[in-house]
């Protein structure tokens, strides 16, 4: 998974690292709002907060920020939000999936659909794009928490069903740590970062994703597609975006040139 450090040290390249990082704990402090809100300020007593909790504070999310956003949930302050899924496409075909939680959801429509016209994509129907993708469970744990094999081990005994490993990476630009990501099937995912947990301490993150069934090589547009993503991220509604084209070396030189 090599290619996944290329790509966090191309966004670092082209200087988006900072404000990634500052959007990330926004982010996050709005997933502890909305949890603590919905389901109260006790995590031992809360699953979902202690899960944003958790992934805080993998990201070392300042201690102070997460009692804030806690406490913002708890005393019932700021805005009502829904979750809603958009999906659309990018040039040549690349399939996106856009997560948003927001509280204005006539605002998140048109800022989506702008994002898309305006860098060569089209919105799509609910479930135009979903199908190309799985709902799966996704941990992640530093390379120091063990070798690859012990992790592999690990993840099996706890009902994991891939585990991969990122290289560990000697350029001093590259802000990306490199991580063990286990994979489980949608419905297991608490029952595996708790076993997981026991053996391995607490994971980097804990999360539901989209993963694409097959990759889609388009280096000619990979330039374009990378503009869509990055204008999709930069809504502040927009929680996460997914796709289904491959990062490969030919894709990576010409984002590099």
């Amino acid at each position: 998974m090599a290619g996944h450090s290329k790509w966090a040290n191309i966004q670092h390249r082209k200087g988006r690292q900072d404000k990634a990082r500052s959007k990330l704990f926004s982010k996050l402090a709005k997933d502890i709002s909305i949890a603590s809100k919905m389901g109260g300020p006790d995590p031992d007593m809360n699953p979902r907060l202690r899960l944003a909790i958790n992934n805080a504070k993998g990201q070392s999310m300042p201690k102070d920020n997460i009692t804030r956003a806690v406490a913002k949930g708890a005393g019932g302050e700021g805005a009502d939000y829904s979750e809603l899924r958009y999906e659309g496409f990018g040039p040549s075909g690349i399939g996106l999936i856009v997560e948003v939680s927001t509280d204005n959801t006539n605002r998140s429509a048109m800022e989506v659909r702008t994002a898309f016209s305006k860098n060569g994509g089209n919105m799509g129907e609910t479930g135009s794009v979903a199908f190309m993708f799985d709902q799966i469970g996704k941990i992640e744990y530093p390379l120091a928490v063990g070798d690859e094999d012990s992790i592999m081990e690990a993840a099996i005994e706890a009902g994991a069903e891939d585990c991969e490993s990122d290289e560990a990476s000697d350029d001093q630009w590259d802000e990306y740590e490199p991580v063990h990501t286990i994979y489980t099937a949608r419905d297991e995912l608490g029952t595996v970062a708790a076993e997981l947990e026991k053996t391995l301490g607490e994971a980097k993150s804990v999360s539901l994703i989209w993963k694409p069934q097959n990759e889609i090589d388009v280096p000619d547009k990979a330039s374009t597609v990378v503009n869509l993503i990055d204008a999709l991220e930069d809504l502040d509604d927009v929680s996460n975006v997914y796709h289904n084209m491959e990062m490969s070396d030919a894709a990576m030189a010409n984002l590099e040139e």
